[in-house]
Order: structure tokens, then C-alpha cells, then sequence
């Protein structure tokens, strides 16, 4: 079993370098993907308070966790659980969660709608980005800079921020992602596997990252009736 695998390994004194204990196989993604969603409401009423009662954040700078994939979820609440990445709120969270409640939450949440709801606390959509900055993130994010080896966006997070076992980018706070990236960028984040985000970031400018983030954050062809707009899973 997978969990009881990590048990050990943490108990051995895993290198710091590893930076995930997830491996992605076939007992994994059943584990991941099996939760009851009923029960995920119930559990993650104790998430309302930050991440928002319908998955919507108030707060730019925490992430938004509605439609969000099953797996892109569960990993990070893995890593939360054994540090591999690291936050004073989430890890306690995070250690307190059984395997079946772990795929109860990310079941519950996969499942919420990603369209605007007059009941929702959202700070998204946000604003359009500046014309010069949403110029830098098309490119970045439909070609890459092949000069730089940085590959496009959309290749690991689809054409319209959305694609199955990589945390969706389509409906999330801008502030979140120009974190995030600054996070890879600095190594203070290092839970990626083979790297990809560590390496990308860091040879993206901050004038990069931060187009990007505000162009994710604006939320561009994800507004009700959008046919871009990502289906949930």
C-alpha cells in the first residue's frame, strides 16, 4: 500500500531532495480517486473558512478550490501531509486527514461548479490584465520561449487552463499563482516532480510571472456560456 510505503520512508529519513512520496500507480489513482463526495461536504466545512463555503476563496492570495481536478488535489494533500510542501495552516490540516478522507475532500470539491454564483464569496473574476502583460502570457502560454527551453504553458496545463491530473489554472486567484511561482522560482516550493515548475520559473523575469498570474487570475473565455470554459470531472 502506498500510504503504508510513505510511513516508512518517512520513518527511515527520506532526503530532503525527494520532493514528492507520491508515486503515481494504479492502486494510487483508485485510492485518489474512490471518495464519497457527501462526506467531503461534511469534512470540509472546516475548510470554508479560508478556501470559501463553495470553493471560491475571499482572499486572492489562497487558492481557489472548486472543479479543481481529483488527483491534482490529493497530491498536494500528501505532500501537505508529509512536508514535502510546506504551510503552518495546511500540514496540520492535512495530517489529520484518514486516506478515505482525503478522497472524500478532493471527491467533494472536484464536484463543485466553476461558473459565477450570486452565493459565492469569489474574488475572481478579476480585473482584464494590462494589454503589454496579456501579450507576454499569450506567447508564454501558447509558444513558450524555446531560446530560454521554457515550454508553453498549455502543454502541461491545457489550452484553456484546465486538463486532468495538473492543478487548474482556469478559475484561479491571480495573487495565488504569482506566489506560487515565486515560491518555485525561489525553491522555497520544491514538490514538483523532475522539476518542471522549479526549473520553468526560475528562468521565467518577475515581469513574466507576474503577466501570467494576472492573466490565469482574469479568468479570459471562462464566463458562464464561455465554450472554453472547462467541464467538471
Amino acid at each position: 500500500m502506498v500510504l503504508a510505503a510513505t510511513a516508512v520512508l518517512l520513518k527511515a529519513g527520506v532526503p530532503d531532495r525527494i520532493p514528492s512520496l507520491v508515486s503515481w500507480t494504479p492502486e494510487t489513482i483508485a485510492a485518489a480517486s474512490s471518495g464519497d463526495a457527501f462526506q467531503g461536504m461534511l469534512l470540509a466545512k472546516r475548510c470554508d473558512h479560508c478556501h470559501g463555503a463553495e470553493g471560491f476563496s475571499a482572499v486572492a492570495s489562497i487558492p481557489n478550490m472548486a472543479g479543481m481536478n481529483k488527483l491534482a488535489i490529493w497530491k498536494q494533500l500528501e505532500d501537505f501531509r508529509t512536508h514535502k510542501r510546506l504551510s503552518h495552516a495546511m500540514d496540520p490540516i492535512a495530517e489529520s486527514l484518514s486516506p478515505r478522507d482525503e478522497a472524500d475532500v478532493v471527491a467533494y470539491y472536484a464536484r463543485l461548479p466553476v461558473f459565477t454564483d450570486p452565493q459565492d464569496n469569489r474574488v475572481f473574476p478579476q480585473s482584464r490584465p494590462e494589454p503589454s502583460h496579456a501579450a507576454i502570457a499569450s506567447r508564454l502560454i501558447s509558444f513558450g520561449d524555446g531560446e530560454r527551453g521554457i515550454p508553453p504553458c498549455q502543454a502541461c496545463h491545457g489550452p484553456v487552463a484546465y486538463r486532468p491530473g495538473v492543478p487548474s489554472l482556469a478559475t484561479q486567484n491571480a495573487d495565488y499563482v504569482l506566489n506560487q511561482l515565486e515560491a518555485f522560482a525561489n525553491r522555497s516550493r520544491a514538490n514538483d516532480i523532475n522539476m518542471p515548475m522549479r526549473t520553468i520559473a526560475g528562468l521565467l523575469a518577475e515581469d513574466e510571472r507576474r503577466a501570467l498570474a494576472e492573466y490565469y487570475g482574469s479568468g479570459l473565455g471562462l464566463q458562464p456560456g464561455s465554450s472554453t470554459a472547462p467541464k467538471n470531472p
